[in-house]
This record gives structure tokens, C-alpha cells and sequence, in this order.
């Protein structure tokens, strides 16, 4: 796993030994002995991971990572703040600043590598998210990364897993304001109800009688719907085994027992901000890629999608020696109804239309907006026979009922005209079979409009 990692801290020798470990992991290491320095190389640079030391003349670690994290440019950036300090309070009060973790010195190794090497998978996720999103379209990414998910008014809803009722009852309590928990005292209970229930993050005690924790973390990274649930463990001391087998196989973090109720607030904080933040970069993702292929005004698939489709189901049906056919259709006089009636006017018939249009056509059938008042449908393992009969129905389904214009009640009457052709044996393609039903539509357009005409050759 290789990955730059900021080590930041104004004692030399600090900066030596930390780069020293990291090298030996084959990570490349960027220094800086100040605030400043740290913001603008994260500013500048490509960080993966902010090693950063509290205790700092003038600008200490708390603010350089409150500023990193207030960045929309930076905040995406996992931040680890090494002290002295050993205070619970002074752990939370990193959390709360924006940290990702906490390390006191002297800094344990395991605890050192697990904690960056974890820290660096979840960059590594953020960072495809955020170049999907980024170069798919202009989402607004940067005001996306300046919402603080922390502070929503919505508790996440978060399960526990974990047999013993005392245990239970403590996070329970400590969890009784900030968090909608619920409980599962049998891991495999508990793993069907994380796989069905949207949690923002589970909960799992090591302490479970007869029953290997890690394969229940290795059961809800494996599942589709629960690879990117962020898991907490909850371990007693002298376990650290057992915790580094769990970041390998993809846990976030952890907590040892006994358990500070602040401490947990904060980790858990951290885990739903990031968590909430991933699924916001992942829905842009989705409907990007939905924009991408949807015409937006009649909710049919685009000409794009149709120049992508048509040769996979051509293809297949030539493959198979399966028929195909195709129609185009056209909206008879269109320009006139725009002239009349505006563009307003004219989109409410093209609505109207697609969904005439989708009701006389199959599930399996690709209806498109070719551009314009011009319609595609491909009809998949469909004679031409069959298919000028569909066209016909949906002459007839559009000339039979006015169409409604604005909001006043207003009717208008529409025809449509429809060109169909179909698969031919041999030397067939795509582009002779939508120029053949082109020109069925320009014979129906010519001879009167309002009319089907199938090309057979």
C-alpha cells in the first residue's frame, strides 16, 4: 500500500523517527515543523494521510486541523493527531476539531501503522468518489464538502452487537442523546439485521463467548450492502492482535475498554460525518451517470444511451438469429405547435407523448428521445410484421385523445408519423437499419403524415 503521508511536527527529531517507521512501509513522507507549512502543503500537494503533532509553538494542532477540515480543498483529507497528551478530554477535543484519530507518544507501532494504513484505504474510497463525481459534471462538489454532517439534526441510527447486558447498558446510556442504537446480543442475528436495516455504523464487541468477532467483520465487508458500513470494535486490553487483524480486513476503528463516553461520541461522529459524506459523493455519482443517459424533459433514455445500446442488441440478435426492429417516430407539424403555443406548450406535448409512447411498449423494448419531436423504440426479438402493428396502435393511441396544453385546460389534437424496419439477414447493420426505417418515416411524413410505413429492404 503505498500512499504520501505529512508528518508535522517542530521537534526534529520527532519528524526523523515517524519518517523512519513510515519508509520502512514503503509510504512516501512530506515534513513540515509548522501550522502553516502543514495547511499550505496539503493545500499544494497530493496528502493522503496528516500526521500532526498538538504541541506547537504558535499555531498548535487544533487549529491546524480545525482550518484543514473548514477547507472544502483540504477537508476530505484524513488528519491523526500525535501528543503528548494522554487526557481523554484532550482526545475529544481533537475528535471535535475534526481529527480522524488520536495517537498519544510514545507512539506504538501497531497502533501507528494500523491506524494510517486504514486511514489511507478510506482516502484511497474518497478520493475515486470524488474524480467520479468531478469529472463526470459540476455538482457543486466544494459546497458538498463544506456541509458538516456531524451537526445534522438527524441521530444516526446505529447497531450493536454485543452479548453481555452490562455492557450494553453502558453504551446504551452513554449513546441515549446522540444516537438511535439498537441491539443484537447474537452475531448471526446481528449480521442479517446490519444487511437489512441502513445503519450509519455497527458496534461489535470482541467479547463474545465461542464466536470469532473478525469473521463477522469479514461477513459485513463481503455483502454488497455493508461494504462501506463503518464497523467499530469495542476490545479489552491486551488485544491488539486481534485489533490489527480487524483493520486488515476492514474495520475503521476501535475503542478500548473501559470505554469513555465522550470518546465514543466523538469516534462515532467521525465515522457518520464521513459515512454521510461518502454516500452524498456516491448519490452524485448515480445520478450523473442517470443525467448521462435520461432525456430530462421526458424521463426516455437519450440519443447518447441509444448510440451506446442499439449495437449490443443488434448484435445479439444477429448472434442469436433472433429478430429485431426498429421504428422512428415524428410529431407531425411540430414547429407549429411551438409557434402557437411557446415552448412550454410544446414540451407538455412531448411529455404527453413519452408516456403514451411508454405504455404501448414493452419492459424489454428501449424507447428514446432522438432529438427534437423525433422518437426511437427498438424492439428486441420482434418480427416486422409485429412491429408495424405496434407502430399502428400507437398512431391510433395518439391521434384518439387530444392533448392537454398548460395548466388552463386547453386540448390540442396530434398525429404522429412512424417509420419501421427491421433485422435482415446477411449483411445487415445498424446504420442501414435506422436508415431504412428513416426512410419509411420520410414516406409516411411525404404521404400524408398520420400514417405507419414499414421498409422491408
Amino acid at each position: 500500500m503505498t500512499a504520501r503521508i505529512l508528518v508535522v511536527d517542530d521537534i526534529p527529531a520527532n519528524v526523523r523517527l515517524l519518517e523512519v517507521r513510515l519508509l520502512a512501509e514503503y509510504f512516501e513522507v512530506l515534513t513540515a515543523n509548522n501550522g502553516p507549512d502543514a495547511i499550505e502543503t496539503c493545500e499544494n500537494g497530493k496528502v493522503d494521510v496528516v500526521l500532526l503533532d498538538v504541541m506547537m509553538p504558535g499555531m498548535d494542532g487544533f487549529e491546524v486541523c480545525k482550518r484543514l477540515k473548514g477547507d472544502p480543498a483540504t477537508s476530505h483529507i484524513p488528519v491523526v493527531m500525535i501528543t503528548a497528551l494522554d487526557q481523554v478530554s484532550d482526545r475529544v477535543r481533537g475528535l471535535e476539531a475534526g481529527a480522524d484519530d488520536f495517537l498519544t507518544k510514545p507512539v506504538n507501532d501497531l497502533q501507528l501503522m494500523t491506524r494510517v494504513k486504514s486511514l489511507v484505504r478510506l482516502k484511497s474510497l474518497t478520493d475515486e468518489l470524488r474524480l467520479r463525481a468531478s469529472t463526470t459534471r459540476n455538482i457543486g462538489i466544494e459546497e458538498l464538502l463544506s456541509r458538516d454532517f456531524a451537526t445534522d439534526d438527524v441521530k444516526p441510527k446505529v447497531l450493536l452487537i454485543d452479548e453481555r447486558r452490562s455492557s450494553v447498558e453502558r453504551i446504551q446510556k452513554m449513546l441515549r442523546n446522540s444516537a438511535e442504537l439498537d441491539v443484537a446480543t447474537d452475531p448471526n442475528a446481528g449480521f442479517f439485521q446490519a444487511a437489512e436495516t441502513p445503519y450509519e455504523c455497527v458496534l461489535i464487541s470482541t467479547a463474545f463467548s465461542g464466536f470469532d468477532v473478525l469473521r463477522l467483520c469479514s461477513q459485513l465487508r463481503s455483502l454488497d450492502r455493508t461494504r462501506f458500513l463503518p464497523i467499530m470494535l469495542l476490545a479489552d486490553e491486551g488485544e491488539e492482535g486481534r485489533i490489527l487483524r480487524g483493520l486488515e480486513l476492514g474495520i475503521n476503528d476501535y475503542l478500548i475498554r473501559p470505554i469513555d463516553q465522550h470518546e465514543l461520541t466523538a469516534r462515532l461522529r467521525t465515522q457518520v460525518r464521513r459515512k454521510r459524506y461518502n454516500d452524498q459523493l456516491r448519490a452524485s455519482v448515480a445520478q450523473t451517470i442517470e443525467m448521462a443517459v435520461i432525456d430530462g424533459l421526458t424521463g426516455l433514455h437519450n440519443r447518447r444511451y441509444l448510440d451506446s445500446h442499439l449495437q449490443t442488441l443488434f448484435d445479439r440478435a444477429a448472434a442469436r438469429r433472433r429478430p429485431l426492429s426498429v421504428m422512428i417516430t415524428d410529431l407531425d407539424r411540430f414547429k407549429s405547435i411551438n409557434d402557437t403555443y411557446g415552448h412550454d406548450g410544446g414540451d407538455d406535448v412531448l411529455r404527453e407523448f413519452a408516456r403514451r409512447l411508454r405504455k404501448n411498449v414493452r419492459g424489454i423494448d428501449l424507447a428514446c428521445r432522438f432529438g427534437g419531436e423525433e422518437f426511437v423504440v427498438v424492439m428486441p426479438d420482434t418480427e416486422g410484421a409485429v412491429a408495424e402493428k405496434v407502430a399502428e396502435r400507437i398512431r391510433a393511441e395518439i391521434a384518439q385523445a387530444p392533448f392537454a396544453i398548460g395548466s388552463d385546460g386547453k386540448t390540442i389534437e396530434v398525429t404522429v408519423s412512424v417509420g419501421v424496419s427491421s433485422l435482415l439477414k446477411g449483411t445487415d447493420s445498424v446504420a442501414a437499419l435506422m436508415k431504412r426505417a428513416d426512410l419509411a418515416l420520410y414516406e409516411a411524413k411525404s404521404g400524408g403524415r398520420n400514417r405507419v410505413v414499414a421498409k422491408a429492404a
